[in-house]
C-alpha cells in the first residue's frame, strides 16, 4: 500500500502543550504520522483558551493541532493511567514538555516508558533540561532566550534589549526535537531499541549563535558583541533608514566594490576607513550616514530594492505580517497558506516548511475538539467497547466537548 508521506505508519503519543512540543508532532502529522494528543482532563491543552477565538475555537490552538487526535484522560485516576499505559505498549514515541519530573508524578517515568515498551522513543522537551542547576526552574520561549545570551543582542545599548513577538526559540526546538527523534526512529530501525531524547530550548538558542561564543573565547574576552542595527564584525550589514522605512542591507566581502559603484562612490572602495569588513564595522558611524543619504535620496524603496538587487547585493524590505501574508512569493511556495476549521473557518496560517519531492506538501488535516478521538483510539488500539467508554466518560476519566453540529 502507498504511504501517505514519509512518517505514515508511525504513532506519537503526544502530551506536549504550547509551541515546543506541539511544533515538533505538528510537523510529524504533516509528515502523515498519527499523533495521538494526550490532553488532560478535565480542561485540557492550555492554548485551546488562549488569543484570538472563533466560536469558541482558539486560532492559536488550531494552528499548533491539525491533524492530531485528541484523547483527554483524568491522569490522576488509577483507570486514567491504564489507558496511558496502555496507549504507550502501542506507540512509537512519546512526546512531552512538563516541567522535568512532572510526567514522573503522573506515574510516566522514562523508567516506566521502558518497563512497558522497550522500543519506545521518549522524548522531553523543556526550557533548561532534565538536568543541570536551572533545571527545575519555570521557564517559557523569553526566558531561555534570555539565558542564552539572545535577547542581549536584540535591542540597542541606548534602549536597552527587545524581544522578538515570534516564538523562535520553541518552533527551533520543535525542529530540533524533531531531528533527534527522526535520529532515533533510524537507530531503531536499523537494530537498535528505544532511548530517551532530553531536548532544551537553553541548549537550542545557544546552538543559535553564530561567531560571538567563539571569538569571545578566543579573544580571552577582549571582544565584546553589542547589540544594535549593525553587525558588530563586518559591514554594511544591517538595518538602515530608507526614503519611505527602513530596509536590510547586506554589502560586505565581494559585494561592497559593487555596491559602491551603484551609489556612484567608486572612492569609498579605498577609503581607508573602509578598506575591508572589519574597518567598515569600525567606522560604522561614519558609514551609516552615507548609506542613509543614498537610500533617502532615492524615488522609492522599490526602486532601491530592485536597482541592488540587479548587482546582486542582499537587500530587502522590512515588511508587515499582512504584508508577508500577501506576498506572491509566500502564496505561491505554500509559506502562507489558506486553511478551514470546523468551528472558526477560513484563515491563514504559515504552511509546512519541510518539502518532500515524494509526496504532497498539505495534508487534508483537521485541529481536533477536546477529547473528540476517545472512542476511535481507545476502541481501535486497547479494544474497550462503547459501554466501557461510557462508563469512564460518565466517571470523569474520559472528557469530551460537543462536535459542531456542522461534523458528520
Amino acid at each position: 500500500m502507498q504511504k501517505q508521506h514519509i512518517l505514515d505508519g508511525i504513532r506519537v503519543l503526544d502530551f506536549s502543550q504550547h509551541v515546543a512540543g506541539p511544533s515538533a508532532s505538528r510537523m510529524m502529522a504533516e509528515m502523515g504520522a498519527e499523533i495521538i494528543k494526550l490532553e488532560l482532563a478535565p480542561f485540557g491543552e492550555q492554548i485551546r483558551q488562549v488569543g484570538l477565538k472563533i466560536n469558541d475555537r482558539s486560532i492559536y490552538f488550531i494552528q499548533q493541532n491539525r491533524g492530531k487526535k485528541s484523547v483527554c484522560v483524568d491522569m490522576k485516576t488509577d483507570a486514567g493511567r491504564e489507558i496511558v499505559y496502555g496507549l504507550v505498549k502501542q506507540a512509537d514515541i512519546v512526546l512531552e514538555n512538563f516541567a522535568p519530573g512532572a510526567i514522573a508524578r503522573l506515574g510516566l517515568s522514562w523508567e516506566k516508558v521502558q518497563q512497558l515498551n522497550p522500543e519506545c522513543i521518549m522524548c522531553s522537551v523543556s526550557t533548561f533540561g532534565q538536568t543541570g542547576p536551572l533545571a527545575t526552574l519555570p521557564g517559557y520561549d523569553f526566558i531561555g532566550q534570555a539565558y542564552a545570551g539572545i535577547t542581549g543582542m536584540i535591542g540597542d545599548e541606548e534602549n536597552g534589549p527587545y524581544i522578538p513577538l515570534a516564538a523562535l526559540g520553541d518552533t527551533m526546538t520543535g525542529a530540533h526535537a524533531l531531528a533527534a527523534i527522526n535520529g532515533a526512529l533510524y537507530h531503531r530501525a536499523t537494530g537498535g531499541t528505544g532511548q530517551f531524547l532530553d531536548i532544551s530550548l537553553l541548549d537550542c538558542y545557544f546552538h543559535c549563535h553564530e561567531m560571538n561564543v567563539g571569538t569571545v573565547s578566543a579573544s580571552k574576552g577582549a571582544y565584546t558583541p553589542k547589540p544594535g542595527r549593525h553587525h558588530s564584525a563586518v559591514g554594511p550589514l544591517g538595518v538602515y533608514k530608507s526614503k519611505e522605512g527602513y530596509i536590510i542591507l547586506i554589502a560586505i566581502l565581494r559585494r561592497w566594490p559593487d555596491f559602491c559603484e551603484v551609489i556612484g562612490m567608486p572612492e569609498l572602495v579605498d577609503d581607508p576607513r573602509f578598506v575591508d569588513d572589519a574597518a567598515r564595522a569600525q567606522n560604522q558611524k561614519q558609514l551609516t550616514p552615507i548609506i542613509e543619504q543614498w537610500l533617502q535620496a532615492q524615488e522609492s524603496d522599490a526602486a532601491t530594492i530592485k536597482m541592488l538587487g540587479e548587482k546582486h547585493i542582499p537587500v530587502a524590505p522590512i515588511l508587515s505580517i499582512k504584508e508577508v501574508m500577501e506576498h506572491p512569493h509566500m502564496q505561491a511556495r505554500g509559506t502562507v497558506r489558506t486553511v478551514t476549521d470546523r468551528g472558526a473557518g477560513r484563515f491563514d496560517m504559515p504552511g509546512m516548511p519541510l518539502r518532500f519531492s515524494a509526496f504532497d506538501n498539505d495534508l487534508k488535516l483537521d485541529a481536533p475538539y477536546l477529547g473528540e478521538h476517545n472512542a476511535e483510539v481507545l476502541t481501535q488500539l486497547l479494544g474497550m467497547d462503547s459501554g466501557k467508554i461510557q462508563a469512564l466518560t460518565t466517571q470523569g476519566v474520559l472528557i469530551n466537548e460537543p462536535l459542531p453540529d456542522s461534523h458528520p
